[in-house]
């Protein structure tokens, strides 16, 4: 028998705020984040192995080998992620690493960040490593962002560290995250009055992201930002008191903020499954992530669900069964 360590990271929903969390508006501004993560993950299985070479499988990016007794590995482009998670705890011993998400790459779902956190939750279960979850979370933002160098803002990592509905306050300081706490029947409500499609185009969020960096530097959307800051706190107050069409409502209002960070945001194909959905009784919906392609997130009336779907499927999407999930990064050994 060989014991092998697996570790699973929820994939998360950009609710409102999602923009804010990017410096320098974050460290300049403060920044202001709602999310929720879903019970589609990104997985990572971690086996020992008796000699130095490391062994990446990827059902995306396909197969690297390295030796893990030569120094650093360089940060080339290729498997960066597992990479620069290896360096930074020194392993030198060998191991093989299969990784996989139940989305694909740019789907607006964090995925990067959470395949990080993956990562990093295999190698601490198998280095037996002490890491809180304030700790893992900034060492993800830290690697995935300082290290490897990747554009992006910082309330993924948390997300698939902490789980659940959370807020994420950003200023100079760091980061606060604020569990939104939210009853059961609420969440219960929302579940059964949330679509979410994949458009069907993935997108390049770093490339997203510079643009809307560049904007600010440049004075084109800081009230765009600011409203997005505004709406997030106030989703989060609507949606703890059980206003689920106010927040519809206001979910669709950031959108229309959101579409004001980067001429990237949104494209005809995006706009037009918008407005079937709104046209077929959805509330109000957004672009989860950067912008461009990946996941769409709606809220409808309970028994316009279904209608809202199937025209979201008629202009090209798929249309998801989810569910909310409540834990973050979790890892586990086992035996094969």
């Amino acid at each position: 028998m060989v014991e092998i360590i697996r570790s699973r990271a929820p994939l998360r929903i950009g609710i409102a705020g999602g923009g804010t969390d990017v410096n320098p508006y974050a460290s300049e501004k403060g920044g202001y984040v709602f999310n929720t993560t879903i019970n589609k993950y990104a997985y990572s299985t971690l086996k020992p192995r008796k000699d130095h070479i490391m062994r990446v499988t990827s059902e995306y990016y396909g197969r690297y080998q390295a030796p893990l007794d030569g120094g650093p590995l360089p940060l080339d482009g290729n498997m960066d992620l597992i990479k620069a998670v290896t360096n930074y705890f020194g392993v030198t011993d060998g191991f093989e690493i299969s990784i996989r998400s139940d989305v694909p790459a740019g789907s607006g779902l964090g995925g990067s960040s959470t395949m990080i956190v993956s990562m990093i939750g295999a190698m601490v279960n198998w280095l037996d490593q002490d890491m809180s979850k304030t700790e893992m979370a900034k060492l993800a933002y830290h690697l995935e962002r300082e290290v490897i160098g990747l554009s992006g803002g910082i309330q993924d990592q948390y997300a698939a560290v902490f789980g659940g509905f959370n807020s994420l306050k950003i200023d100079r300081s760091g980061v606060t995250i604020l569990p939104a706490r939210i009853h059961q029947d609420i969440i219960n409500e929302l579940q059964c009055r949330s679509v979410i499609c994949f458009t069907g185009t993935t997108h390049d969020s770093a490339a997203i992201i510079n643009t809307q960096i560049q904007s600010y530097k440049e004075g084109r959307n800081d009230d765009a930002l600011d409203r997005s800051k505004e709406l997030a706190i106030n989703i989060r107050s609507a949606l703890r008191h059980g206003n689920i069409d106010e927040v519809g409502q206001m979910l669709g209002e950031s959108w229309e903020y959101k579409k004001k960070f980067s001429d990237k945001i949104t494209n005809p194909t995006l706009d037009k499954m918008y407005d079937d959905a709104i046209a077929a009784g959805a509330i109000g919906g957004k672009v989860s992530g950067a912008g461009g392609g990946g996941f769409m997130y709606f809220i409808t009336d309970y028994d316009k669900k279904s209608q809202v779907s199937k025209a979201l499927q008629k202009a090209g999407a798929t249309t998801s069964e989810f569910m909310f999930e409540p834990e973050g990064v979790v890892s586990w050994r086992s035996e094969i």
